[in-house]
């Protein structure tokens, strides 16, 4: 027996025996109340299961279910497919004559369209594809890959400018080559007929070597002038502007090979009926095999016993209906104990430390009293009284952040909270706050206190504002007198300049002159440098000029070609096409 998916045993099976470490070690809220004798006693006996081999029947589910995901086998086997498949050749013209625009937007776009076509509708069959001019080159061999197929398809330049003339012998001659251990070699043309009217050559070359030709018609009767990439037309040699239209002495060269000829549809009928007659009438032939193993799956044992495990697990639970039915009382009594017992523990305990901190605050032991009153800083009350004592303390900012958690209904606990707040915020010299405090605790409570400390910080607030005009102004004095002072003394430096600049004139016109004569020495030494050296640059800079010129050119031919690049291996016929006679 072996595992598909050991891993999981690795990444399951530790977290399990953690995760039952855990809930082993771990106790219950009843064992941390009461001692074992007392528990044995107030506990429910449970004629059923105790909760120990409950605990273990749900550990033993979980690691059969870990065992189950792992994928335990027997029985492994390899065995081998031989894949059948049909193969053939698709030779796309790619000359002149398929720039005409008799097909929207020309008759070679439309031939790349249509070998796409017939890569997504041949799934069972092997491709090969095939370019044709005055020579032939091959773009891709035999091949299943179709998404590899597909995107050298994709990526063929249109405008590319091949040899003129349709070599069609070059073709069957690369066919041949490509279909080699191919019994029935089958070939479709994509063409517009080509440029000959006998094709008795090919015709006896496809018949000795087997090969049935298909075409397809890529053009239409009427003459339709060829439009180059410059947009410009095909002429003769005597100016007249060239025109073609479809050959229909094509269809002989299928005719005579066992093959068929079908002329192009805008929807994807021509080429379905195409590939369906070579799948019809050609036999399949083994291409490769593949191998592949079978296992006899275990995993449903260990899967099926889990979940009846787990059904044990949960049918022998004793139900709440059954306690409370029989032991009613004791379940009551329990629960009140429980919960009464460590409530009541946290009150007095509360009330201890307000005691004290009471105690503490009377004493004028702020610290210690502030202490306590964290301890129980859970009501309005105890915020406000936390606030007083670091008020106390003269920690104010502590202070105000405790009487802003007094939130209550209560209106003397209100104003008592807001009136503090006020004086708070004088000790910080924030007297707007204070302002505003003290203004809401008179609109709950009309007291003289809070109205004399009102009052109190009006009067500051005025006399803030009083010294802060009399600053401006002062400000505005020094300013002035500055000004009139840095005048004054702009003044005199320009009359102390004067007078050292006439000294200065004199000595320097005896020092220029001697100045000048080094100068003009200097100069033709930098001249002579200069010459030298330009005279070098410039014959590196013809060394460089000409491959300079070729890397810019093309690198401008790089960024405008939109089409990424496809190699094409060229296949040297030996039968030549006459293309003197028709040059497209």
């Amino acid at each position: 027996m072996q595992f598909l998916y050991p891993n999981v045993l690795f990444f399951m099976l530790i977290p399990i025996i953690i995760l039952m470490f855990l809930i082993t070690t771990n106790k219950d809220k009843f064992q941390k109340f009461f001692d074992k004798e007392a528990l044995a006693k107030l506990s429910i006996k449970n004629r059923y299961m105790t909760k120990t081999t409950r605990n273990i029947l749900f550990f033993m589910v979980l690691i059969l279910m870990t065992f189950a995901l792992a994928r335990p086998v027997i029985n492994e086997k390899e065995h081998k497919i031989d894949q059948e498949t049909v193969s053939f050749v698709i030779a796309l013209d790619v000359s002149k004559s398929m720039l005409a625009t008799d097909i929207y937007p020309n008759r070679l776009s439309l031939g790349k369209k249509k070998i796409l076509e017939i890569i997504d509708y041949a799934k069972q069959n092997s491709i090969a594809v095939v370019l044709f001019a005055k020579s032939s080159f091959i773009l891709s061999p035999i091949t299943k890959d179709y998404n590899s197929l597909k995107i050298l398809v994709n990526r063929l330049d249109t405008g590319i400018n091949f040899d003129n003339g349709s070599n069609i012998f070059s073709t069957l001659e690369v066919s041949k080559k490509l279909l080699k251990n191919v019994k029935d070699k089958n070939l479709i043309l994509i063409t517009d007929g080509g440029n000959k009217s006998d094709y008795e050559k090919e015709i006896e070359y496809a018949k000795e070597n087997n090969i049935r030709i298909y075409t397809l018609g890529l053009a239409t009767n009427k003459p339709t002038p060829i439009k180059l990439q410059d947009g410009n037309f095909l002429t003769k040699d005597d100016g007249s502007i060239v025109t073609v239209k479809l050959n229909e002495d094509i269809k002989n060269l299928s005719l005579n090979t066992d093959a068929g000829y079908i002329q192009y549809s805008n929807s994807n009928d021509d080429i379905k009926q195409l590939v369906d007659e070579i799948n019809t009438s050609s036999k399949k032939q083994k291409q490769e095999s593949r191998n592949f193993k079978t296992y006899t799956e275990l995993f449903y044992y260990p899967l099926g016993l889990a979940l009846f495990i787990l059904l044990i697990a949960f049918s022998s639970r004793p139900k709440l209906s059954e306690i409370f039915r029989k032991d009613k009382h004791f379940a009551i009594i329990a629960f009140l104990l429980i919960f009464s017992n460590t409530s009541s523990k946290a009150l007095e305990f509360d009330f201890q430390t307000i005691n004290k901190a009471n105690e503490h605050y009377q004493n004028k032991e702020f610290k210690q009293a502030s202490k306590e009153f964290r301890k129980v800083a859970k009501t309005p009350e105890s915020h406000y009284n936390l606030g007083n004592a670091l008020y106390k303390q003269g920690e104010y900012k502590k202070a105000l952040m405790h009487y802003k958690n007094v939130v209550t209904s209560n209106q003397e606990l209100e104003y008592k909270k807001l009136h503090n707040m006020g004086n708070s915020y004088v000790k910080l010299n924030e007297l707007q706050n204070a302002k505003r405090v003290y203004e809401k605790a008179l609109e709950i409570k009309n007291d003289k206190d809070t109205k004399e400390n009102l009052e109190a910080v009006l009067k500051a607030l005025e006399n803030k504002n009083k010294n802060k005009n009399q600053d401006k102004q002062n400000n505005k004095d020094n300013q002035n007198k500055n000004e009139k002072n840095k005048s004054q003394d702009k003044k005199q430096k320009n009359k102390n300049s004067n007078e050292n600049q006439d000294k200065d004139k004199k000595s320097k016109d005896s020092k220029d002159s001697q100045e000048k004569n080094k100068d003009k020495n200097k100069q033709k030494n930098k001249k002579d440098k200069q010459e030298n050296t330009s005279k070098q640059n410039q014959q590196q800079i013809k060394q460089n000029q000409l491959s300079d010129a070729e890397e810019k050119k093309w690198l401008k031919r790089l960024e405008q070609s939109k089409e990424v690049p496809v190699m094409l291996k060229k296949f040297d016929s030996k039968e030549q096409s006459d293309s003197n006679s028709t040059p497209w």
